[in-house]
């Protein structure tokens, strides 16, 4: 496990550029640091979004805004967990700026503890959706 952390601020999510992506955009503390340093964490919309979100069965449900909606929310926890597994694995353990790219690719290895997350959270995941969003 890593150090432990503080998260400050939380900014997002952003569409990525030329990417097929959502960012979420943190500012972190730890204890030993003089200053903060920012953590921006990507989330892949095919490779991460969609696939919690045919686990939960929200494909396609509600309308454009309800969508968008839910996306926000299931983008910022899945985020949240990435920035915990980051930490666990010392990715951000140097006070520098810091990205951490989908869970693909190079990134694969990690993606396994994304979708076991995914499957203990998929019923609080819901009902946070069912409150806010109404579906």
């Amino acid at each position: 496990m890593g150090e432990p952390y503080t998260i400050l601020k939380v900014m997002g999510p952003y569409r990525e550029p030329r990417e097929s992506a959502l960012s979420f955009d943190y500012s972190v503390q730890r204890a030993t640091w003089a200053t903060p340093q920012g953590v921006r964490v990507k989330i892949g919309l095919r490779e991460e979004l969609d696939v919690l979100k045919a686990k939960m069965q929200l494909a396609s449900e509600g309308t454009p805004g309800q969508q968008l909606r839910v996306n926000q929310i299931l983008g910022r926890a899945m985020a949240d967990c990435k920035l915990d597994i980051a930490n666990a694995e010392h990715l951000f353990d140097e006070r520098r700026d810091v990205m951490i790219a989908p869970f693909t690719a190079s990134w694969s290895h990690l993606f396994p503890r994304l979708e076991s997350w995914m499957d203990r959270e998929r019923d609080t995941l819901r009902r946070n959706i069912a409150e806010k969003v109404g579906l």
